[in-house]
């Protein structure tokens, strides 16, 4: 897919269906060869071995990940000089995915092969590469990634840890600990940030072998879910590092950092659209052949509905997923590896994509909470029960909305990165605003658009509409203040997060009409018209909420009207829609585009 690279969020701004978007029915040959490579290790090693790895049966979590190791899994991203695949970014989630219905195994891989390993690649120098990298795309090393600590989570550089250069110049004497530490307790590697000096401004990372003098580890924590998982605290009690494992450079931890969480921010994403397609075949089967009252439960209107909203959330996700990725593949590809500024300009390609990095995080994650959830109810009392799938995967996900950064702060990375944006000019947020003024001055908003696909493509411009006047209402009442008022921001993000997902869906609907008829696409039209007509209900009422909070008394009526006109509906039978939804995936045994 050529052309020229969008600005991240530029999505507000650009007409839906405007710009073609990667989706999942662009993979190549290769990229299905390598989701099947996984599936199958995910089917023979990972399913079968659930129980032993929540139990923490000795061994076997490490021995699966050197059998991932073996058949390339590990070994996706990095790069082929160093003993990899040097697949794109795409295939990495898209492997992660396909990985994901088993997470306390998939936690401990995604682990080792995104925040473990990325800093490295990214970051590291040919030394350090040379030494590692060919050691964990093998899986005879095993990464993990030591920023939080008791007193600092979100605060990511909040940090006690603390590194001292040692008198002799040879190494760097670390005292701190880490806290809920992924792979922590089987890492032979991980990606240390500490403060040099205790000086904040010095945050930087460094690179911890197991073997060094000072590091430990502690007692596994009891969690509520992903229990295989090894999740310890890290101790360092003058541990020598020697100088040359200074990962990047002295003050650069906080790039290192945030860098590699946009990337593990858009594998969580793809992660839970896969989790929650293979709960939605599970929760089919298993509805199929339940009888009440006579008939297939499968066949009653509620049930039916909390399939179709199952399988709306999850190809909202995966859409919004593969879309970023390709984003961020595109960017990076332009950068030649010759280039002296090459590590700058992809540090910098990445960040441009922060908001939709965040979104993908949020949306995912939540939406895989509620397709667990409304599977587990179509199970009904088996549902609670660990005979049947449901119960582990509620558990096991819902720490999805506090990894990678929680999603409270994803919505502020997302909502910040937006405005920033528009300060410098990067996307025409501000231009734009003023257009939709007029465009309500004169009464032209968006009307019609032709196709079948027209009303929620209307849906979809009128709640950008309504997001851009609700965020232009909020900084004219609070200024630089809004960063502060986070109960605004939220209500901007999420509306943010809708925007996102209607436009992406939208698209996706499009280019499969394009491509395969309006019959051929049914699925995906009937979809797109569910998540733009509710979408849009959406962020009508998250705007009504800003415009109440924020307007001035005296102007609140005109306001009002006005998102009124933004968020006047378009005929659509809902009801009719749910149930063609299920019907068609009933038919189908599984969640399949």
């Amino acid at each position: 897919m050529s052309g020229e690279i969008p600005k991240g969020g530029s999505f507000l701004v650009e007409k839906v269906g405007s710009r073609k978007i990667f989706t999942p029915e662009d993979f190549n040959d290769e990229q299905k060869a390598m989701a099947e490579t996984a599936r199958k290790f995910l089917e023979n090693e990972m399913l079968p071995k659930k129980e032993q790895i929540d139990h923490k049966e000795p061994g076997v979590l490490v021995e699966l990940m050197k059998k991932a190791g073996e058949l390339g899994l590990l070994m996706v991203s990095i790069p082929q000089e160093y003993g990899g695949l040097g697949m794109d970014k795409t295939t990495f989630v898209l492997v992660s995915e396909v990985l994901a219905p088993e997470p306390s195994s998939f936690v401990s891989i995604s682990a080792h092969t995104c925040i473990g390993t990325q800093p490295l690649i990214f970051f590291g120098n040919e030394k350090q590469k040379q030494k590692y990298l060919p050691k964990l795309a093998s899986g005879e090393m095993i990464a993990a990634y030591g920023l939080t600590e008791t007193g600092a989570g979100s605060d990511a550089m909040g940090l006690k840890t603390k590194a001292v250069l040692s008198p002799d110049g040879k190494s760097y004497i670390l005292n701190g600990g880490k806290q809920f530490i992924t792979n922590g307790g089987i890492c032979d590697l991980v990606t240390v940030f500490a403060h040099i000096d205790g000086d904040r401004k010095k945050a930087s990372a460094f690179l911890v072998e197991r073997g060094f003098p000072g590091f430990s580890s502690g007692a596994e924590e009891k969690k509520m879910g992903i229990k295989g998982s090894s999740t310890t605290s890290l101790t360092f009690e003058d541990c020598q590092v020697p100088v040359e494992n200074l990962l990047g450079e002295i003050g650069e931890g906080g790039r290192v950092a945030f860098n590699v969480l946009d990337l593990g921010r858009l594998q969580v994403g793809g992660a839970c659209a896969g989790a929650a397609k293979w709960l939605i075949k599970q929760t089919i089967q298993y509805a199929k052949d339940r009888v009440q009252f006579k008939k297939p439960i499968i066949e009653f209107g509620m049930v039916k509905r909390m399939l179709a909203d199952s399988v709306a959330l999850t190809f909202a996700t995966e859409t919004i997923a593969y879309r970023s990725t390709h984003l961020i593949d595109q960017a990076l590809e332009v950068i030649s590896a010759d280039d002296p500024e090459a590590r700058k300009k992809k540090i910098i390609a990445i960040g441009n994509f922060a908001p939709e990095c965040s979104i993908v995080k949020v949306f995912g994650s939540e939406a895989l909470d509620s397709v667990a959830d409304m599977c587990l109810q179509i199970y009904g009392g088996y549902g609670f029960t660990e005979e049947y799938p449901a119960e582990k995967i509620v558990r096991d996900c819902r720490v999805n909305r506090i990894f990678e950064g929680t999603n409270e702060i994803n919505r502020q990375i997302t909502i910040g990165s937006l405005l920033r944006s528009a300060m410098k000019n990067e996307i025409p947020l501000l231009a734009f605003v003023q257009e939709v003024m007029k465009e309500l001055k004169e009464n032209k908003l968006p009307q019609t658009e032709p196709g079948a696909l027209g009303d929620a493509m209307v849906q979809t411009e009128l709640s950008k509409r309504l997001m851009l006047y609700a965020t232009n209402l909020a900084f004219q009442k609070l200024g630089e203040k809004l960063q502060e008022e986070q109960i605004a921001l939220e209500l901007l993000a999420d509306m943010a997060i809708d925007c996102y997902c209607l436009d992406s869906v939208c698209a996706r609907a499009l280019q499969l009409i394009e491509k395969r008829g309006e019959q051929g696409a049914k699925l995906a039209l009937l979809l797109a018209k569910i998540i733009c007509f509710e979408g849009q209900a959406r962020v009508g009422e998250l705007a009504k909420k800003v415009v109440v909070s924020l307007a001035e008394p005296n102007q609140l009526e005109r306001h009002l009207e006005n998102i009124a006109k933004l968020s006047k509906p378009k005929a659509l039978n809902l009801i009719q829609a749910k149930n063609e939804v299920a019907e068609i995936v009933a038919e189908q045994g599984e969640y399949r585009i």
